[in-house]
């Protein structure tokens, strides 16, 4: 089994817009998707990430602390998942219900290298 890290990028908070049942709807959309990883033994962890925080940029022993995005994407959550290969993880990202709002959402997989000596 190999390591994947799921980013889910959003231009934003993407349940905002919805109604209080829309948004209880979607919990229980996710829950079941986080429930079915689980059971299944994929699922390593899940959080979803607050929108706000800093981002430090390093050069030759100088830092610049700031928002340095240049578009309005945020990474919202993640997932820590495992699978057999890259195919596996995308359909393990595409199952996600997040895909069902209306909001322009996309999730970034990334494998996770393996390097002696760390953890």
């Amino acid at each position: 089994m190999k390591e994947f890290m799921l980013f889910i990028r959003t231009n934003g908070d993407h349940i905002a817009h919805m109604s209080p049942e829309e948004q209880q709807a979607h919990i229980q959309k996710v829950a079941k998707y986080i429930g079915s990883l689980t059971e299944s033994g994929k699922l390593k962890g899940a959080q979803p990430i607050e929108t706000g925080g800093a981002i430090i940029r390093g050069n030759g022993g100088a830092f610049k602390d700031g928002p340095f995005n240049e578009s309005k994407e945020i990474i919202t959550g993640y997932f820590h998942i495992q699978a057999e290969s890259l195919v596996e993880a995308k359909e393990i990202a595409k199952a996600n219900p997040i895909f069902e709002e209306k909001a322009d959402i996309m999730i970034e997989i990334r494998p996770i290298k393996s390097v002696e000596g760390i953890n």
